[in-house]
């Protein structure tokens, strides 16, 4: 699955499970370590499980597998890795103390909302 197709469709289910304020950095052009961030938020770590669970279960039902899942356990930021695609699903506050929105202001943020 290209990279642009694989965060479309990760956005499209953060986006059906209610994920809080997602955004899309393209950040190809500033690094080789991926080519999207997929950042958003959840209400509560019951509530951020959830959107790495229903992430995991959809995207294997199209044979995309993650390379690594980081943070499940303690819920507060669950890091998994596509490969191209990074998925960040954060509470709200460690979303704002670690702030990779700011961190990485030079992406381009990509609006997805014209995709769904």
């Amino acid at each position: 699955m290209e990279s642009k197709e694989l965060m479309l469709k990760a956005v499209t289910i953060l986006d059906g499970k209610k994920a809080r304020n997602i955004k899309v950095l393209n950040i190809s052009p500033l690094t080789t370590i991926a080519d999207y961030f997929v950042v958003c938020s959840g209400g509560s770590t019951t509530q951020i499980k959830a959107l790495s669970d229903a992430l995991e279960e959809e995207l294997e039902k199209v044979s995309v597998h993650f390379i690594g899942k980081e943070g499940f356990n303690s819920a507060n930021w669950i890091l998994m890795d596509y490969g191209s695609v990074v998925i960040h699903i954060f509470s709200e506050e460690m979303r704002s103390f670690y702030s990779l929105d700011r961190l990485w202001s030079d992406a381009e943020k990509i609006d997805y909302k014209d995709f769904l």
